[in-house]
Order: structure tokens, then C-alpha cells, then sequence
């Protein structure tokens, strides 16, 4: 069932939203050749936690153990944090990762580069990063799912690389997963209306070669199929009479 927050319950998740959006810039700046990516997510629920009535939304979650997906190069989602992962330069990981405030969940992810990297690989992260930011644009009241999913495939497909088409996006509020489901493909005006209200994650995931995927023997880590590299950006966003909102992130006021 596709649920309306209340205004209260907004800001509750804005409110969430910026201690994620800290948390994965405390994330970015911690990333570098030698770090461990379980060292990245003990860091990252400290944080969390330092923050009086916060909690990471991925511990426990269908029994996930551990506060951040860590995903490197073909790993697109899911990815779980350990000793043994060791960071390289040159290597990409995404850094997935949710925070639950007041019992409402909000949701982000971002992808960071270790080290020097590519241009290449530059440039896959950038075009997610936009087919992002092109999806976000279409989550206004009268539009369909299908008009977000289309915007991100033509970006992602445009520039030559491919979208997962397994893994969606989706509602968000007092459960981590709501409706609807957001594909990163689609039609235009097809799929759930959009309404005043509504929240959602979206969240691009964009492979360098094709788009068929895998799951690893320990039931978590998603991979590309071919070995091709993949990038994952994501933010929540909630459907207010003038556009989306961007919940996931810190107000400009806040950083000047």
C-alpha cells in the first residue's frame, strides 16, 4: 500500500536524511587505499548513533549484519562489510546506507572513488550521478513511476552503459520498503501516479557492461554477471505541491 506522510512525519525523515547525508560525507572522506570496509562501517554507526534517538536502518534488517552495504567495483548492491575487504587504489565502492529516526527510515547511497581512478570510470560515475538527478526532476505530483524510470534509462543507456533491471527503487516512511517499486527503466505514464506525499528512493544502479546480475554464495552481494564495473547513487525525496524535495541531504544554509 502506497502511504501520504504527514508534515511532521517529513521533516522527521528530513531530519534523518541529514545525519546521512553527514554520514556518507564522513564516508567519502574516510575512503582510501588500506581502509577496511569494516572499519568504514564502524565508523559510520558511531556516527548514527551519536545522535540522540538515530539508529542505522540496514542493522537487523532482514537480518543484514551490519550498518553500511559496502559494494566495490562489479559488486552493484548489498555488499557486506569486513576485515578482509581491504580498499585499493583505483577501486569503487558504493556506500549504501540508512538512518531510522522516531520509527521513519530514510535512505542514500553514494559512489567513491579510492584514489585515482579512470577517466573512464569518471565518467560512469558522473552519468549516474545525473541519470540521478534527471529521475529525481520527474517525481512531481501527476507523473507516473514510469516517467522516473524512463528518465534514469535514458540517461544511463544514452551514454552507452546499462541499467539493472532486477533491483528498484521504492517507497519508504515507517518501513524501510513501501510502495511502490521504482524501476531504473520504463515508460512514460505508465506505473503508480504519483501523489502529494509520497516518498520515495530512488536509486540508480548503472553497470558498465550489461545488465544481467548474480548473487554471491553469502546471500548478499549482488554482481554484475559479466564483471563489468557498477555505480549506485541514491537519495529519498518526498513529492511536495511545488517538485520533489530532497530529503537526504544537508541545506545549503547549513554549509555556508
Amino acid at each position: 500500500m502506497i502511504t501520504i506522510k504527514s508534515a511532521r512525519e517529513v521533516e522527521t525523515m528530513a531530519a534523518a536524511g541529514r545525519i546521512l547525508a553527514d554520514t556518507l560525507a564522513l564516508m567519502a572522506g574516510h575512503v582510501a587505499p588500506g581502509v577496511t570496509t569494516q572499519d568504514l562501517d564502524r565508523i559510520a554507526e558511531d556516527f548514527i548513533r551519536s545522535h540522540p534517538g538515530a539508529r542505522p536502518s540496514f542493522k537487523g534488517l532482514y537480518d543484514f549484519p551490519a550498518s553500511l552495504c559496502t559494494s566495490i567495483n562489479h559488486e552493484i548492491v548489498h555488499g557486506m562489510p569486513s576485515s578482509e575487504r581491504v580498499l585499493e587504489d583505483g577501486d569503487i565502492i558504493s556506500i549504501d546506507c540508512g538512518v531510522c529516526l522516531e520509527g521513519l527510515h530514510a535512505d542514500s547511497a553514494t559512489t567513491v572513488p579510492v584514489g585515482e581512478v579512470s577517466e573512464d570510470v569518471e565518467r560512469l560515475l558522473r552519468v549516474t550521478r545525473e541519470a540521478l538527478d534527471s529521475g529525481i526532476k520527474q517525481a512531481v505530483a501527476g507523473n507516473h513511476v514510469g516517467d522516473i524510470g524512463h528518465a534514469v534509462q535514458k540517461i544511463a543507456e544514452g551514454a552507452g552503459f546499462s541499467v539493472v533491471r532486477e533491483l528498484v527503487g521504492h517507497g519508504i516512511g515507517t518501513s524501510f520498503h513501501e510502495e511502490p517499486q521504482v524501476p531504473n527503466y520504463g515508460k512514460p505514464s505508465r506505473g503508480a501516479r504519483l501523489q502529494v506525499g509520497m516518498t520515495l528512493a530512488i536509486e540508480p544502479m548503472v553497470n558498465a557492461g550489461r545488465p544481467e546480475i548474480r548473487t554471491l554464495d553469502d546471500k548478499w552481494t549482488v554482481v554484475t554477471t559479466d564483471g563489468s564495473l557498477s555505480a549506485h547513487f541514491e537519495h529519498t525525496v518526498v513529492i511536495e505541491p511545488e517538485g520533489p524535495r530532497i530529503l537526504t541531504t544537508v541545506p545549503a544554509a547549513a554549509t555556508a
